[in-house]
């Protein structure tokens, strides 16, 4: 009896050391084929010959702003998805409010399913009802276009009363994040065009575990005072296009964090708000690399950080490369070219250095006005200085004051390659 409850109890620790193993090992990065989007004018919408337009009306869904229609809303999407046959979802004009939702997958239909928003979706005010943590929910999708010009409201402004700081918590610890307004989770060939979100009560959206996704003429609003209401944020992810978007919110207008490769991003209208992240890195234990970030034709108005990458102190290993800023006119931004390697230890930051390198990184054509002097702020691991780091043609003056705007460096030595340096080049 006592051999057996030995071995018991040796099969049980065996069972319990390989389910931490499995839940310590990190996150692949998702594999992307190719984009069956590629060399198609995704711009137009048209209907495949004998497509099923399942409408929302047609399962229930009043467009009072009042009725709750989720099960209308869910019923439309499996008449949809499990269909054999062409199919699509429709949202007319009129308010539907929606409670959390999932649309999930592998779906049936021939070719990518289509869900057409032209009217406005509501999500419900109180937070007790997302239960799982997000709000518009689509996953294990192979082919997607979210189309339309309607709205996703979040209804957010009560939630900003209550929300938490997720980035400050140390790994480990629990943090409840406001729920995403629309959240891409392993989805694959997608395209996003069109649709408005105003009001999140958490980010924007949120694309994680994706590849081959494409966000275009997208506007993204929320006020300037809303907390973590990142517009676009990217993790884990291959393949990541965003063409033609205006966000104005109250934190990063695009952010990247870990596992984010091949991650363009062309003609942002971003502002107010935190400007474009990369970052925070190192947080987390196991993360994996950011590789491959371009950022072109951008105008950023009134924001409180430009082109940003950021790391903790104190943390975990973690490495960013081969990342491009180029023709980015800044208007009246507050720190418009920064490498913060002491993120939330500045100034006299008495932690341990950063243990994330940074590598291969241009800053190419940045020209504009700042309100702060020091427009140029590269701030560098003492243990993994930055390398690789390129400014070519940079024009940032004070857009108030008669007086000269400095550079600021820590840990790096940039390399300097033509053009106009305004600010000076660091010593």
């Amino acid at each position: 009896m006592g051999i057996a409850k030995q071995n018991t109890l040796f099969i049980t620790i065996i069972c319990f050391a390989l389910a931490s193993y499995a839940v310590a090992r990190p996150r692949a990065r998702p594999y992307s084929g190719p984009d069956v989007y590629r060399g198609r004018n995704v711009a137009r919408d048209i209907l495949f010959p004998g497509e099923k337009v399942n409408n929302v009306l047609d399962f229930g869904a009043q467009p009072d702003g009042e009725f709750d229609s989720t099960q209308a809303f869910m019923e439309a999407w499996q008449a949809t998805c499990n269909s054999t046959v062409q199919s699509r979802v429709y949202v007319p004009e009129g308010r539907f409010l929606v409670s959390p939702v999932f649309f999930s997958g592998p779906c049936m239909t021939p070719h990518p399913v289509t869900v057409k928003v032209d009217g406005t979706i509501l999500a419900p005010t109180d937070l007790s009802v997302f239960d799982n943590d997000e709000w518009i929910i689509f996953q294990n999708l192979n082919g997607l276009r979210l189309i339309g010009q309607g709205t996703f409201d979040g209804q957010g402004t009560d939630s900003w009363q209550i929300t938490e700081k997720c980035e400050s918590k140390r790994d480990g610890f629990r943090c409840v994040r406001n729920p995403s307004s629309l959240f891409f989770s392993r989805v694959n060939d997608a395209i996003i065009q069109g649709i408005r979100s105003v009001n999140p009560k958490g980010f924007h959206i949120f694309v994680t575990n994706c590849g081959n996704i494409r966000l275009r003429k997208l506007k993204l609003t929320a006020p300037e005072f809303s907390p973590n209401t990142d517009g676009i944020h990217v993790s884990h992810s291959n393949n990541v296009i965003m063409s033609r978007n205006t966000i104005a919110t109250g934190d990063d207008c695009v952010s990247i964090i870990q596992g984010s490769v091949n991650i363009t991003m062309n003609r942002l209208t971003c502002g107010p708000g935190h400007g474009v992240s990369i970052g925070s890195l190192g947080k987390y234990a196991d993360e994996l690399e950011v590789k491959g970030i371009r950022l072109i034709n951008a105008t950023l108005i009134g924001t409180t950080n430009g082109l940003r990458i950021k790391s903790w102190p104190d943390r975990f290993p973690g490495s960013a490369s081969d990342i491009f800023f180029t023709n980015i006119d800044m208007v009246n931004v507050k720190n418009p070219i920064i490498i913060d390697q002491e993120y939330e230890c500045f100034p006299n930051c008495q932690k341990k250095p950063s243990l994330v390198k940074l590598n291969n990184i241009q800053f190419n054509n940045i020209r504009g006005t700042t309100i702060s002097p020091v427009a140029v702020d590269l701030r560098c691991s003492k243990l993994f200085p930055c390398n690789g780091v390129v400014l070519r043609n940079i024009d940032l003056k004070l857009g108030f004051l008669p007086i000269p705007t400095v550079s600021r460096c820590f840990n790096i030595n940039p390399i300097y390659f033509g053009g106009l340096q305004i600010p000076p080049a660091c010593v």
